[in-house]
């Protein structure tokens, strides 16, 4: 059987197959636990591909789907899943949509088959859209409430003003209140298709069982006429500005945002290990100089999420608001610094085995295996990306770092949330 099909050479004990309906398939053969994990990513889904009228789209989708297919109620669903103790969920990202199934091996077969129904023929009940659509709006409403929340969002707006990344994958109250039915249908008919399916296997299983498997389940599944095309990516164009919104809150949010690289672009890991030594961790330089040695922040972070185009670089804090400008001088500070001294070679060292060892143990379970090799093919960065990012942390250098440093963390976008002024003294004494 599979001599027809086109195969990669192995890498560690990864195997990856392309099936001839275009499902490229994943299998990492674990014989450790009686388990099997499974990760379907659709590759042109997610927050991507949503225009700003149908913004949370692809989250309402993945909240609908499992609750019925052509053959089956949610109930029958839950029945099947639940009656062997196996997990099946949905998940929408920003750069693709997720089905994710984990169950012990003997059952593996019939809940491929569940699987590959509730992805080739969901039913989105009517019934069932509108009750989602009020959890999500509850969702919508809930985070309008949380400082750190309204801050994110008003830095994403000013980061992305023109870009579905600018937009929660939420989506907002007004666009999820107007989703169909219809809309549902169209956004599964578009974007769901054999062609842009990637299936990742971790666990006890053989490679040769899981291609005659997903040959047996998804094989019928024929490549539309249509061709999908893909958008334009957005130009990002937007000019770094402040902006402040006054919440009803004990503390001030302070957060800065860069516009960062995109994951296959060369910056990317470095990038990535400045976020681990700004922000990750009690022994992270904005933890030690901003809340240890200066006691400003309450909480004090960074983080960079891999994206498919250019990703933000985020730095933030939260304060007490007197101390709100203060804050915002301590953080420009601290990564300005970036760009004017180089890391000692034990600051850098210290980075890099940190950042090295809890990527390592992000890989431990089926389904973190299952779900990072996926995502990397999603993405289209090819398994071998697990050896080269790791690659290139080890080869970062201090120079490189200030030269990256300069090239994006020098004129922040900055986003602040506040109580309003005559609340201070109120504030204080709580």
């Amino acid at each position: 059987m599979t001599s027809s099909l086109n195969q990669e050479p192995k890498q560690q004990n990864i195997h990856r197959t392309i099936l001839p309906n275009g499902i490229i398939l994943l299998v990492v053969e674990n014989q450790a636990a009686n388990l099997v994990a499974c990760r379907c990513f659709l590759s042109q889904a997610g927050l991507r591909v949503e225009s700003r009228k149908q913004a949370g789209i692809s989250n309402l989708v993945a909240s609908v789907i499992t609750k019925g297919t052509k053959n089956l109620s949610a109930l029958e669903i839950a029945e099947q899943v639940e009656s062997i103790g196996a997990s099946l969920g949905a998940d929408a990202g920003s750069d693709y949509f997720l089905m994710n199934l984990k169950t012990i091996a003997a059952d593996f077969a019939e809940m491929l088959k569940l699987l590959s129904e509730i992805i080739r023929y969901p039913s989105f009940p009517v019934s069932e859209i509108d009750l989602e659509k009020k959890l999500a709006i509850q969702s919508i409403r809930s985070q309008q409430e949380q400082p750190f929340n309204v801050a994110f969002k008003q830095l994403r707006e000013m980061i992305y003003p023109d870009h579905p990344y600018g937009v929660s994958v939420l989506g907002t109250e007004a666009t999820v209140s107007e989703l169909t039915q219809e809309d549902l249908l169209n956004y599964h008919q578009s974007y769901f298709r054999p062609d842009h399916l990637i299936i990742s296997i971790s666990g006890r299983i053989t490679q040769e069982t899981a291609i005659s498997l997903v040959q047996e389940v998804f094989g019928d599944w024929h490549i539309p006429s249509n061709t999908l095309l893909e958008e334009s990516p957005t130009v990002l164009n937007s000019t770094p500005t402040e902006k402040i919104i006054i919440q009803d809150t004990q503390q001030s949010i302070v957060m800065l945002g860069y516009l960062g690289a995109e994951v296959k672009h060369e910056d990317y890991p470095v990038l990535k290990l400045i976020s681990t030594y700004l922000g990750n961790g009690l022994s992270s330089r904005l933890f030690v100089e901003l809340r240890e040695k200066r006691g400003l922040a309450y909480d004090v972070s960074a983080f960079y999420p891999t994206r498919l185009e250019a990703a933000p670089f985020i730095t933030y804090m939260g304060t007490a608001p007197e101390n709100t400008e203060i804050a915002i001088a301590g953080i420009r500070e601290e990564v300005l610094r970036l760009t004017k001294e180089k890391l000692t070679d034990i600051e850098l060292q210290g980075a890099k085995n940190k950042l090295l060892g809890q990527y390592a143990l992000g890989k431990q379970t089926n389904s973190e295996i299952a779900q990072i090799f996926g995502w990397y093919e999603t993405l289209g960065l090819g398994i071998k990306f697990d050896s080269l990012f790791q690659n290139a942390i080890a080869e970062v250098t201090s120079d490189r770092i200030m030269e990256v440093a300069n090239r994006y963390l020098t004129n922040p976008y900055i986003s602040i949330v506040k109580p309003p002024t005559k609340n201070l003294d109120k504030v204080k004494h709580i």
